[in-house]
């Protein structure tokens, strides 16, 4: 496994100037598992966000794979920082994150998002039980304004690895925290999806794959999963065990620790999505991206696989095996996402970063794309428009040290960081 960076790592790279003084702003106090403290701050200069790793990126047990999500606990973000710059003072216990119109904004989804999904089963995998899931999704949805999302309609369905609705595995607070930012996201680009989640007795490869498979077995057509740890011998297997799901999108977060590959990341049978800083701009886009770095402990993972083949759809040269990522979408939490969350801390909501972030964003968009074409490999989708429209192309930044290649460099086209770019729109998710 991995070793995890020390918490509390103070965010860099790009901050948008404001010359306007600051008004107040919600801050996050650290406490234990966590408390949601909402404090004023003082109109003087903006300070930048801090944030720790939530308690599941450090395994418990030996064997355990890491979640890759971080939460906020002091500062500001892009999102209140744009907030102020539009003459706007965040109130107590208001989200300090971005939201599902942001998100949508953001991708180009907003008309696909109010029109598509309905029918379609987005399944989030992760590790414990989160016994508020149901009650945290509602307070998200309610207050964005999406439709209910509720085990009574069948549009939210919670199960164990083997599919029980009864016999969930243990409650775990730091793989709750990883299971709200999930299905929020997931609800922010899909809201008429219907969700699963099914929660693995533990974070082992063996039953987080026990429990893909279990997504697929009951319908999902779209499975997101957020968590990841050092490659092994084994991974091969491990494709062909719990991965090899033709017809079905299935998306791995690329990890949290800068440049270096991680698995399942490097499975060659899913899409592995890489992480970007995403700020509004004065562009017709209207914002911007680039590479997620904090530091070389910290940062979207990437890199070159030392087991696994490589796709016939990947054509990049500097790596002879597969190369992570095929796409990204935000994950730096400086520029984070709303998140409401109950379990072992404070109700409220909570500004949540990582490439946790960035997978069910894009499993979300692959649902609105609709479903996968029989016995495809969705990973393939996005390399058939790289270049287009369809596709926002990150070309600066880095994820670590490795000689200025591409494999941890952004650049024109395909690159490690951020693959082939993130979504515009729907048409490079389908096929």
């Amino acid at each position: 496994m991995r070793t995890s960076p020390t918490a509390g790592t103070t965010a860099t790279g790009r901050r948008r100037r404001i010359g306007a003084a600051f008004a107040a702003a919600a801050a996050l106090a650290l406490a234990g598992f966590g408390t949601a403290v909402q404090a004023d701050a003082a109109t003087a200069a903006p300070a930048k966000a801090t944030w720790a790793k939530t308690p599941c990126a450090t395994p418990k047990h030996k064997g355990e794979l890491a979640c890759n999500s971080l939460r906020v606990t002091g500062g500001l973000t892009a999102f209140q920082k744009e907030q102020a710059a539009d003459g706007i003072t965040p109130k107590a216990s208001t989200p300090s994150g971005y939201g599902p119109s942001d998100l949508q904004s953001a991708y180009g989804l907003t008309s696909a998002a109010a029109s598509k999904g309905a029918g379609e089963t987005i399944a989030i995998v992760d590790a414990y039980n989160d016994p508020n899931a149901e009650a945290d999704l509602a307070k998200y949805r309610s207050y964005y304004g999406l439709s209910a999302c509720t085990k009574a309609s069948g549009c939210f369905k919670q199960v164990s690895q083997t599919g029980s609705t009864t016999s969930l595995p243990t409650s775990d607070a730091g793989w709750s925290e990883e299971i709200s930012l999930d299905l929020d996201m997931a609800s922010a680009i899909c809201p008429n999806c219907n969700i699963l989640l099914v929660e693995a007795k533990s974070a082992t490869m063996a039953n987080l794959g026990t429990a893909v498979n279990e997504a697929v077995t009951l319908g999902a057509k779209y499975v997101s999963n957020s968590y990841g740890g050092s490659e092994s011998s084994s991974d091969t297997s491990y494709d062909t065990s719990y991965f090899k799901h033709p017809g079905v999108a299935i998306t791995v977060s690329a990890g949290d620790e800068g440049y270096g590959a991680e698995y399942p990341a490097a499975s060659q049978y899913v899409t592995s999505v890489g992480g970007t800083a995403l700020s509004k701009a004065s562009t017709t886009r209207g914002w911007s991206e680039s590479v997620w770095n904090t530091s070389s402990t910290e940062g979207t993972g990437s890199g070159c696989s030392a087991y696994d083949a490589k796709p016939s759809w990947q054509t990049d040269t500097g790596c002879a095996k597969r190369t992570i990522a095929d796409v990204s979408a935000v994950a730096d939490p400086a520029t984070g996402v709303s998140v409401y969350d109950s379990y072992g801390v404070t109700a409220g909501f909570y500004t949540f970063g990582g490439t946790s972030a960035s997978s069910p964003i894009t499993a979300g968009v692959y649902a609105l794309a609709g479903t996968p074409s029989s016995g495809s490999y969705p990973a393939k989708f996005p390399y058939a428009k790289a270049g287009t429209s369809a596709l926002n192309d990150v070309t600066s930044g880095s994820n670590g040290s490795c000689g200025g290649s591409y494999l941890c460099t952004a650049r024109s086209g395909y690159d490690g960081p951020t693959g082939v770019g993130t979504p515009e729109g729907v048409s490079a998710f389908t096929g």
